[in-house]
């Protein structure tokens, strides 16, 4: 499956703000948003003329792949979905990506980002309702269970340690002992805190 490998620090400073990509550096002083808050390259740190309507379109449907890890025809196919279901597009597009079955994981505290996630979910360690799932992509819904595999090593056992004091979305509960969640409901716009114009994306997909 294809994937974007470029600087992960770079994304967040082109779009101007913390994607949290990269786990905790990004709550340290290491981050390079505190290190370097300017637009990477050779001009960063010129004055930023003012984006077009297109512009700032582009840009908040950028933050939203970065912060999700997917591409440009994966997106797309998201759009598209949610645009043929019945409802409010852009709420739906949100839904879509957050039910991610590594996004999922992330928000449950089982790791520390969500391209870690991902690469948890890819190498078989959560089961989907007692079933192996690899598949990052696979959409959660409600009632289902995400459990972590019997795994021995020193990463699993901190993360008992850790989640327990991870507060997970009110749309999932977390079963610290039993180390899973379960979907309790679908998530809404409300409970989605990736702070970004959905309706924005719409607009810019609705041209093209």
């Amino acid at each position: 499956m294809a994937r974007d490998l470029s600087p992960k620090c770079k994304k967040c400073r082109r779009e101007g703000k913390k994607l949290f990509l990269k786990g905790d550096r990004c709550f340290s002083i290491k981050c390079a948003m505190i290190k370097r808050p300017y637009a990477p390259g050779q001009h960063g740190q010129a004055r930023r003329m003012g984006l077009s309507e297109y512009g700032i379109q582009l840009r908040e449907k950028q933050k939203v792949k970065r912060t999700y890890g997917i591409l440009e025809k994966q997106f797309r196919k998201y759009y598209e979905m949610a645009s043929r279901m019945k409802g409010n597009t852009g709420v739906l597009l949100s839904t879509l990506l957050e039910r991610r079955l590594d996004n999922v994981v992330y928000r449950l505290g089982l790791a520390s980002s969500r391209g870690h996630a991902r690469q948890l979910v890819n190498h078989g360690h959560f089961l989907l309702n007692g079933k192996k799932v690899d598949i990052a992509s696979c959409l959660v819904k409600e009632g289902d269970v995400v459990s972590l595999k019997e795994v021995q090593g020193n990463y699993f056992e901190e993360l008992k340690k850790v989640i327990k004091n991870h507060q997970a979305p009110s749309w999932m509960s977390l079963d610290v002992q039993k180390i899973q969640g379960k979907i309790i409901s679908v998530p809404v716009l409300s409970e989605i805190d990736t702070n970004v114009d959905i309706h924005l994306i719409i607009e810019y997909y609705s041209k093209s």
